[in-house]
């Protein structure tokens, strides 16, 4: 992640509570009024695994305030 990122989300997803503690860290300004949730989902998919995409599909929407049509 880059300092440019988090200035233009509106929220921040991280998959584990270490990731946003390393993100706190690294950008404690620029995350202070941006909303962080921690997925609660281990780190230890690879890229693009069907699981792992099963999962966030399962737990972004809810977040997000978004329908799910299934």
């Amino acid at each position: 992640m880059s300092e440019s990122d988090p200035r233009w989300a509106d929220v921040i997803l991280v998959m584990e509570e270490k990731h946003r503690s390393r993100l706190k860290a690294e950008y404690t300004r620029l995350l202070e009024f941006k909303p962080v949730h921690v997925l609660d989902i281990p780190d230890d998919y690879k890229y693009m695994d069907p699981e792992l995409i099963t999962l966030l599909q399962q737990a972004v929407p809810a977040i997000l305030m978004l329908e799910q049509d299934r």
